[in-house]
């Protein structure tokens, strides 16, 4: 796995402090922690956490449930919540280092990064990739430049990876499963008219996997493969556990006494950016559409979607109406996991000040 090009933490006085990029930086028992947390605040429990404190929430991609709980859950937690929309409400910001600034963009990250830590005590990014280059992408570069110059903990709201419903999901599936070690966990391939982010997708197998549950992969080909860095994650997360991790493109052995299914679609990476050669392959799940007859291989299997969905097209309006859909407990569950991961943080930029 190649090493990340941003270490997961910054330098506050003389305390290295935190950013929440991607659940690989946090170990099983701090998810843990802010999980057990999220429960209590769901059932009920108050925090005046971020009382005194603000967070910008930075969107260079639409939203709504990101947007909308975190918002409230800022709020909710005594802080400010400062919604800038980086697709017209800001100037066009630039990244890369040394590059001659005679485009579009008039700001760049460096200065931008600086002046909101001045403003503001934690800064959240929603940055997509833009489907031109993965192996340039796969490297998150604004968000990873936001984290080298900001001085204050930064937040992943979705980019290559999406580490807020990683959380969701995994409360939601303890809330129904209750331990799901050594469970049987079913990332699906499923249709939709148009190659997909694989943020999603790559952030359930690493979930499913650093909580010791056995990971099956279901594709309708092999082009579907994730990109190395977190099937070897997802691989080495399930070896330390004594667990299982399959790439299956026969769908009976998939949903085979699965514990858990999770519907995704996302693009085939080595047609990224030139999706017309995908079309074959694409066409190749045309029947993994989740439906009563696959969930009917599970051992009664719970089932769930980030949300939007499309359905009769993703998911059957059988199962969506089943009472095995998880989608909008877990989409509620963002909420209150985002609540418990910012407590996380403004305690320990509190204990280190």
């Amino acid at each position: 796995m190649k090493a990340r090009l941003v270490e997961p933490g910054f330098l506050y006085g003389n305390q290295v402090m935190r950013h929440f990029l991607t659940t690989e930086d946090w170990k099983q028992d701090e998810l843990q922690s802010i999980l057990d947390r999220a429960r209590a605040l769901k059932a009920g429990a108050s925090s005046s956490a971020l009382t005194g404190k603000s967070v910008a929430l930075v969107f260079f991609n639409p939203s709504l449930r990101t947007r909308t709980s975190f918002e409230i859950g800022i709020a909710q937690l005594g802080g400010q919540g400062i919604v800038l929309d980086a697709r017209a409400g800001t100037w066009p910001m630039e990244f890369e280092d040394g590059v001659v600034m005679d485009a579009d963009a008039e700001e760049h990250v460096v200065e931008a990064a600086k002046v909101l830590s001045r403003y503001v005590d934690m800064i959240a990014i929603r940055c997509f990739p833009k489907f031109q280059n993965w192996q340039a992408e796969r490297e998150d570069p604004l968000i990873s430049a936001f984290a080298r110059h900001a001085t204050v903990p930064i937040v992943n709201m979705e980019t290559i990876v999406h580490p807020c419903q990683e959380l969701a999901m995994m409360l939601a599936l303890q809330e129904k499963h209750g331990r799901v070690a050594n469970k049987t966990f079913l990332l699906t391939w499923v249709p939709h008219p148009k190659p997909l982010n694989t943020a999603v997708a790559n952030s359930a197998i690493l979930m499913a996997s650093k909580f010791g549950m056995n990971v099956r992969m279901l594709v309708p080909d092999e082009v579907y493969r994730l990109d190395e860095r977190y099937m070897s994650a997802a691989q080495e997360n399930c070896a330390a556990h004594g667990t299982s991790f399959d790439l299956l493109t026969d769908i009976e052995a998939a949903y085979s006494g699965a514990d858990a299914v999770y519907a995704k679609s996302w693009g085939a990476l080595p047609f990224y950016g030139q999706w017309e050669g995908e079309a074959p392959y694409r066409a190749k799940g045309r029947d993994f559409m989740v439906d009563d007859a696959k969930m009917a291989l599970t051992r009664n299997a719970s089932i769930s979607h980030c949300l939007p969905m499309r359905r009769n097209v993703k998911i059957a309006d059988s199962v969506v109406d089943s009472s095995a859909f998880l989608g909008i407990e877990e989409a509620e569950n963002r909420l209150h996991v985002q609540k418990a991961m910012l407590e996380a943080l403004a305690r320990d930029m509190d204990l280190r000040a």
